[in-house]
């Protein structure tokens, strides 16, 4: 496989570049102070210590764009976004809230229907909020809260030398027409499949089984990879060739962009790979290890005997951020 315009691709992609303010946001907004927060920037929630527990506090907004072109998604997505990020620390998601910004009654009753019907897909209520009615846009954006054990917190900051790189998906979803960018697993699914999807991230993280996990986002499978990484410090390689496609699959590039419904990145012991292989098979997605973990700062693509660095973390930025660690 031609590795060049994967790499373009990727470095290129608007899912990538627009993380690139968050560094300098963190800057202004340091947590190394207060003793209570266990994990923040950098990760997919937020971790604050409560008893044997943490409770992990995240927050999305759906772009502009997507409000503008399909409401009723853009609530949808509200809603998945927030489950998902909870979910890649090992979380039960527990209750949401919203804030929308209304300038036309129809788009916001759109947007409504849409996080009506993800809060009975994921089974997470929304609680409460905030309107602002007499706006000249419109905007919707929720925070959810989460927890989980102590012990069972998965972060996206702990990869290791050594580790496996596993990648896990649900193959079984499509593009919708006017979201070229995200594979939709979820819509057409059972609400029970869609949910046990989600709680497998439980079982990984109290098994033990992952040192660092994040959701396959707005970057794709390989850039969330690249975000782990980072924020990591370290580095790795990813075979191309091993990551899952769905069955047809005609434009790979397409494929590792894309928003997955389900997807997950796990840095793991390389005995403990086929364990999270195996949870995942029984939700119905599909997973592989893909590369390795390396202590250097340079994630390199390889296919065959060709090889081409990604990213040269020395030098480049995704995040830019270094997360709290206890």
């Amino acid at each position: 496989m031609d590795l060049l315009p994967i790499v373009d691709a990727i470095r290129t992609f608007p899912g990538v570049t627009r993380k690139n303010a968050i560094h300098e946001i963190v800057r202004l907004l340091p947590t190394g102070s207060f003793v209570n927060v266990a994990a923040s920037e950098g990760e997919d929630a937020a971790a604050i210590e409560f008893g044997d527990d943490y409770i992990l506090f995240a927050t999305d907004g759906i772009m502009e764009s997507l409000v503008k072109t399909d409401p009723f998604s853009a609530g949808y997505y509200a809603v998945l976004v927030n489950v998902n990020d909870i979910a890649a620390m090992g979380g039960k998601p527990l209750a949401m809230v919203d804030v929308m910004s209304i300038k036309e009654e129809r788009i916001c009753s759109q947007i409504l229907r849409g996080m009506e019907r993800a809060v009975r897909k994921f089974n997470v209520p929304i609680v409460g909020g905030h309107t602002h009615p007499d706006c000249q846009y419109q905007a919707i954006d929720i925070s959810i809260i989460g927890s989980v054990p102590k012990t069972d917190l998965i972060r996206s900051s702990d990869a290791r030398p050594g580790d496996d790189i596993v990648f896990v998906m649900d193959l079984d979803g499509y593009y919708p027409s006017n979201l070229p960018a995200v594979w939709d697993t979820t819509t057409r699914k059972d609400d029970g499949i869609v949910q046990a999807q989600m709680a497998a991230m439980c079982t990984v993280g109290k098994e033990h089984l992952a040192h660092s996990a994040k959701d396959m986002s707005n970057p794709g499978c390989i850039g969330t990879l690249g975000m782990m990484l980072e924020t990591s410090g370290m580095g790795g390689w990813v075979d191309v060739d091993r990551i899952p496609v769905p069955e047809g699959c005609s434009d790979f590039i397409q494929w590792i962009l894309a928003y997955q419904g389900c997807g997950f990145v796990f840095a793991c012991p390389p005995e403990c790979s086929q364990r999270i292989v195996d949870i995942f098979s029984e939700v119905g997605c599909a997973g592989a290890v893909v590369g390795k973990v390396e202590d250097s700062h340079r994630l390199t693509l390889v296919s065959g005997g060709e090889k081409a660095v990604l990213f040269d973390f020395s030098m480049d930025i995704i995040t830019g951020c270094r997360p709290k660690k206890d």
